[in-house]
């Protein structure tokens, strides 16, 4: 996929590192120093401007972006960069929120994903990115675990199987809890036991640490 992320602070650089190595990744910054280390150590296109100008966002390329992701210093600077990228028709625009009063101004500007928890903002961004058929509910514990849930697809090779035989499955994360599962052709909700048989298509709704679920995820897909 093609990225460009705005903002190369602690976040911005994180993501970075977690993506270039699968991704195409341009990063737009203001200060010379950042693009200049990011493009040293990560490899990703680092351009030197102002994400919000028009003429910045095409030398990176937004219009052939397939993502975005926001996390400048201020909402005002994200908000703008967002509705440029939706004027561009890109599908999936992420945006680091400070200020919950902007939220529903992030909605309207065509924000897909709005992260506002700076420990869980990395991984929200990548799982989202990468497994854009999980969707995150919410974190507990402040952040220490998350519930999300993973639509299954169809002819997926853990069909027919049950909760016993896929959780010891080879490569399956030790500390991931399905902790439900609906049938949407039944509409049936059910609290899974270990001999509960999966289908293509439910929705698994799994329990634990944010990097765990993307594991499981890129597995059971």
């Amino acid at each position: 996929m093609y990225i460009i992320v705005a903002g190369g602070g602690v976040v911005g650089r994180n993501l970075i590192k977690r993506l270039a190595e699968k991704h195409d990744v341009v990063l737009i910054d203001l200060d010379r120093d950042i693009c200049e280390r990011v493009y040293s150590s990560y490899g990703a296109i680092s351009i030197c401007g102002n994400s919000t100008n028009i003429n910045v966002l095409r030398e990176a390329g937004i219009e052939k972006c397939d993502v975005v992701v926001s996390v400048m210093r201020n909402d005002a600077d994200n908000l703008a960069f967002s509705l440029l990228a939706k004027n561009y028709g890109v599908e999936q625009i992420m945006v680091r929120m400070r200020d919950p009063e902007y939220k529903s101004a992030y909605r309207m500007a065509g924000a897909t994903t709005i992260a506002g928890i700076v420990d869980m903002m990395v991984e929200d961004f990548v799982l989202d990115i990468e497994q854009p058929d999980v969707r995150k509910l919410f974190a507990l514990s402040g952040g220490k675990a998350e519930i999300s849930i993973l639509t299954l697809p169809k002819g997926s090779w853990c069909h027919g199987k049950t909760i016993s035989e896929l959780v010891r499955t080879e490569g399956f994360p030790d500390n991931i809890l399905i902790a439900g599962l609906y049938n949407e052709e039944d509409d049936l909700f059910t609290i899974p036991k270990g001999d509960t048989i999966i289908k293509e298509l439910n929705q698994l709704f799994l329990v634990g640490a944010a990097d765990n679920i993307t594991k499981a995820a890129k597995m059971l897909r």
